[in-house]
């Protein structure tokens, strides 16, 4: 019976060993954050997103050229909360919830306190795609989202043993 309990206890280290690895990998400590696919605010929207200032355009208030934001509602263009914070006191001032990074063309809503899935959330796309085109001078590689039957019936015609 020593032996069992030993066992068991052993077992039970390495499992939570694993679930350790797993949430340093997949959970809140590595740092992955998922984005929203909606949000209640898009309504707030600037009318005209096809006609944006270009990735390099300088802070409104400060001048700083870089780590700066595209208000979604206004177009304004303010640097972040590593600079000077202009993005986040204009969001306090107007209530504008919705910006474009021009550094990584992340979009993030302050309302929702979230990341918005730019490429999945129709609204967003075309900005998104406009701001990229501007930024690196190609479309983006959208990507595609499979579902898991799709990715069953690969698997099974994919020839084993190659």
């Amino acid at each position: 019976m020593a032996d069992q309990a030993g066992s068991s206890s052993s077992h039970l280290e390495i499992h939570l060993e694993e679930e350790d690895d797993y949430d340093l990998m997949y959970g809140a400590e590595s740092g992955w954050v998922e984005a929203r696919t909606q949000c209640d605010h898009l309504a707030s929207l600037s009318s005209d997103l096809a006609h944006i200032p270009t990735p390099n355009t300088p802070c409104n208030r400060c001048q700083h050229p870089s780590e700066n934001w595209l208000c979604l509602c206004c177009k304004d263009v303010l640097c972040s909360r590593f600079v000077n914070k202009h993005m986040l006191e204009h969001h306090k001032q107007t209530t504008h919830c919705i910006a474009l990074s021009y550094s990584d063309l992340s979009v993030w809503c302050f309302a929702c306190d979230s990341y918005l899935d730019a490429q999945l959330i129709q609204q967003l796309r075309p900005v998104h795609e406009t701001a990229y085109i501007l930024k690196f001078g190609e479309p983006p590689p959208f990507r595609t989202v499979e579902s898991p039957q799709t990715e069953d019936k690969q698997t099974k015609d994919t020839p084993s043993g190659g």
